[in-house]
């Protein structure tokens, strides 16, 4: 199973289990109330939020094409999160390439932030790299 999709899981777990627990009580709307939030939680943090991630060469390759920029990511990065939310539907007109899933993507992210994983780590096709860019500034170059 990949690191995207263990955190999601465990919380979709602790909702089933904290729910019967709760419902074993007698608690319903309890019960509800807490299956909702996790799963709320879950998706939030789970891959589904963002456009099908392409490997990095692949990003680069569209991204040269289309004037795009990459965006590197991973799931669970509540800066991700922030910045696929405030971009809303222009979020997928960027290439997004999961760290997680592509050694390679990882690599690149390192190599233009300081030998760390920082992410979200943008690269406009020019191959000037932005770590944490304010979302506007990305909706710009979009």
């Amino acid at each position: 199973m990949s690191r995207g999709r263990l955190l999601p899981l465990l919380l979709t777990t602790a909702g089933v289990l904290g729910a019967a627990g709760l419902l074993a009580h007698g608690s319903t709307v309890p019960a509800v109330a807490a299956l909702l939030a996790c799963l709320v939680f879950a998706v939030v943090n789970s891959p589904l939020l963002f456009p099908a991630a392409l490997g990095t060469e692949e990003a680069r390759r569209r991204s040269r094409e289309d004037g795009r920029p990459v965006i590197y990511w991973r799931p669970g990065c509540r800066y991700c999160r922030r910045l696929r939310f405030r971009l809303g539907r222009d979020a997928r007109r960027a290439h997004w390439v999961d760290i997680w899933r592509d050694p390679a993507a990882a690599a690149a992210v390192r190599a233009v932030a300081d030998g760390n994983e920082t992410v979200p780590t943008v690269v406009l096709p020019d191959g000037e790299a932005y770590v944490n860019p304010d979302p506007e500034w990305v909706r710009e170059r979009l």
